[in-house]
């Protein structure tokens, strides 16, 4: 639909244009930086930063009834820059123009029911929210698309070139950082640092496809990470993982599509999302508390982050009920089916703790929440998901199980209604599924698997092995027939098929 067909009063705001004041802030020493160059960590004390907008408050100017209906019809436009995550441009990239901006598809997720069966199993309403649909095939897409877009910029203003963007990955990272950098590689290459035997194979075809540098390491993902931060102090290289502040700007907009597929309505609504490097956890509760702040949205959801006991840094910090006794510690990780969140000292933690304080204050009472649990429910929610018609990976098995321990927790109640983060597609990490079907999940994961889950191909041959078809060797018409009939009559035992009268 074209702008013009708009009503007159929205017309104006329906195609922004560059503006806002953005700038760094460390949640250290809350130093501010300039956003003209790449900056990761504080210069001053090397903690993590934010990016805010000197002038966000203008856009408290505009009602927030009146920014639902931009968002809304802006659904209709053709305009690719509009079509993904800067649908909210005003409140991710503002000062990025729409020929900066990069989109292959991402954001915009389906939000699907469960059905009855596995709300009744739950014991709650919730939708599943398939971060898997993304191009790259996970959520990871949200942040690259923000980060690679800002890489754009520098570059379209002359303020960067020949940049090599490095991140080291579980999986997903990787994945969506080689496709994002191959759509530029004029101008960008990309590196991508791996855990050796540490990510499916699925996912390490991704970078590899996408024509990136892969470098496996031994270790695990905090290995690789101490290697990257190291390369970007060290080298000129753009760093690729959340510690980047404009990936958790992008991935804020998970927040604000579950805000517009709800109508806005948050009262009792629930976000169940897994923590790994606990960037995303960050962005989404960043999300909401923009939309509150600027009156789109009238309550914040409850919040719940996820953690399995073989990867819980977050979930152990917060059991100290007195702020003041707190004292983050990273785990060493033991290995978890939910890969992508096997992280023992994420470095989004600093925000985690900041936002956290700050969404609890507003919302004038505890509105963030951590579940842990066991590698057996992540498995087995997992396959039950998607024996309900999803496509949950196990990360999204992690989320269910962690909303499953909410309800029995009594943090969430039948008033609630829940929305569940797959954050990839099943397929990448199917490895586990056919490990869990032959009985062969090694025993570090602590799963015993369950015949009621287990589901294997049936292999059915003819009495006559002798006369089966093959690829260049068709049967004869006759053959053929008795083959059929053979096959069939196998197959019909199999389903306790009856023949028909006639």
């Amino acid at each position: 639909m074209k702008p013009d067909n708009f009503p007159k009063d929205i017309q104006p705001f329906i195609v922004p244009q560059p503006q806002g004041d953005l700038f760094y802030q460390c949640l250290g020493c809350e130093s501010t930086y300039p956003i003209k160059e790449l900056l990761y960590v504080c210069p001053e004390c090397g903690q993590v930063l934010l990016i805010h907008n000197r002038d966000f408050d203008n856009l408290k100017k505009i009602p927030g009834k009146t920014w639902q209906r931009i968002f809304d019809y802006r659904r209709m436009l053709n305009i690719p820059a509009l079509k993904g995550i800067y649908r909210y441009h005003e409140f991710i990239g503002p000062n990025i123009p729409l020929n900066s901006i990069i989109y292959l598809g991402e954001g915009h997720t389906p939000v699907v029911e469960a059905n009855s069966r596995l709300q009744a199993r739950s014991g709650v309403r919730f939708y599943y929210k398939n971060d898997g649909q993304n191009p790259s095939a996970s959520f990871k897409d949200r942040g690259m698309a923000s980060a690679l877009s800002y890489i754009k910029f520098l570059v379209d203003t002359g303020l960067a070139s020949n940049i090599i963007a490095i991140c080291a990955s579980t999986g997903d990272t990787s994945a969506s950082a080689a496709l994002y950098a191959s759509y530029l590689s004029s101008d960008i290459k990309s590196a991508v640092l791996l855990p050796y035997k540490k990510v499916t194979p699925q996912q390490l075809s991704q970078p590899l496809g996408s024509g990136a540098r892969v470098f496996e390491i031994p270790g695990v993902f905090d290995d690789c990470m101490k290697i990257v931060e190291k390369l970007s102090q060290e080298y000129p290289v753009a760093l690729l993982n959340s510690k980047n502040a404009w990936r958790i700007l992008g991935q804020e907009s998970y927040a604000y599509e579950i805000a517009q597929d709800f109508e806005y309505e948050m009262q009792h609504k629930v976000v169940v999302v897994p923590i790994g490097n606990a960037g995303n956890i960050s962005a989404v509760m960043n999300g909401f508390l923009k939309f509150y702040d600027a009156g789109i949205i009238d309550f914040l959801p409850r919040i719940i982050g996820v953690q399995s006991e073989h990867a819980d840094p977050v979930f152990r910090y917060y059991l100290e009920p007195d702020k003041a006794r707190r004292v983050f510690k990273p785990v060493t990780v033991k290995p978890s089916v939910a890969q992508a969140a096997m992280i023992g000292n994420p470095v989004s933690m600093p925000r985690v703790i900041a936002i956290v304080n700050r969404y609890n204050q507003i919302s004038g009472k505890q509105n963030v929440f951590f579940a842990q649990v066991t590698e057996q429910s992540i498995m087995d929610w997992s396959l039950e998901a998607n024996r309900n018609g999803h496509i949950a990976c196990t990360q999204g098995g992690e989320s269910l199980a962690g909303l499953v321990k909410s309800v029995e927790q009594g943090i969430v109640t039948d008033q609630d209604i829940a929305i569940v983060d797959a954050t990839a597609h099943a397929i990448k990490f199917s490895g586990f599924q056919d490990q869990y079907f032959q009985k062969a999940i090694p025993h570090e994961y602590k799963i015993q698997s369950s015949q009621d889950l287990i589901n294997e191909p049936i292999l059915v041959m003819p009495e006559n092995k002798e006369k089966i078809p093959a690829q260049g060797s068709p049967l004869s018409d006759d053959d053929f027939k008795l083959f059929a009939d053979d096959i069939s009559r196998s197959i019909a035992k199999a389903l306790k098929l009856e023949k028909n009268d006639n």
